[in-house]
């Protein structure tokens, strides 16, 4: 088995000195024009990158911000193509949890916008989506909410979840940009070896219809 191994392992390092050998020598055949238009091609895609920050910026992407009421809301909906949403009520502890997360990952996922709502000044909101545990947290992709985060159950059942916990769970829905292995949970392995349980994200729509109507169970 050990040999098996060796063989796997040196085969692999074969084929990356490989590629790596095949890259300098692709290098060493680039003349000043080639790396000139290599580097305009660098200095427009940071250009672009930058662009796309400032806009995102302009409409409120990088800070965890309160929308007021509904019209807000599908503002915001329309306005970012990622949109992560905190329904919160005041007398709720975990609510304030949910917060402390959201608010660290807002500056660091500038590609998508961090919200909350007071779910008791939005009833009609609340009811479209079928909104009844606090805290949720809904998951916006091209104006639909593809996914909700229900109390704390998908973040490990604990009140001290990390903020990572949070981020890999929103990332299942992919309304942030992810690096890490989506089929595992950061705290996995921890206290009991698995991951909270997931069920399939919800194809409702922002205003309540639905493409399936399996819902979830009341808690």
């Amino acid at each position: 088995m050990a040999n098996v191994l060796e063989k796997q392992l040196l085969a692999a390092t074969q084929i990356i000195e490989q590629q790596v050998d095949a890259e300098i020598e692709n290098l060493e055949k680039m003349d000043e024009d080639d790396f000139e238009v290599l580097r305009r091609k660098r200095l427009e895609h940071l250009k672009k990158a930058q662009q796309q920050k400032d806009e995102w910026l302009k409409i409120g992407h990088g800070t965890y911000e309160e929308l007021a009421d509904e019209k807000e809301f599908f503002s915001a909906c329309k306005k970012s193509k990622n949109m992560v949403c905190h329904f919160y009520r005041n007398s709720t502890y975990f609510c304030k949890v949910v917060d402390m997360h959201m608010a660290a990952l807002a500056p660091k996922h500038l590609e998508t916008r961090f919200t909350k709502i007071n779910a008791e000044h939005c009833q009609f909101l609340v009811e479209r989506l079928r909104i009844k545990v606090m805290p949720t947290v809904c998951l916006v992709r091209d104006g639909k909410t593809v996914d909700y985060i229900v109390g704390l159950d998908d973040l490990g059942g604990r009140e001290d979840f990390p903020t990572e916990m949070l981020e890999w769970r929103i990332a299942r829905a992919n309304v942030i940009n992810y690096s890490g292995d989506l089929m595992s949970p950061p705290v996995a392995g921890k206290a009991g070896g698995k991951g909270p349980a997931l069920g399939r994200p919800s194809k409702k729509t922002i205003r309540g219809k639905t493409e399936d109507d399996d819902d979830s169970d009341d808690e």
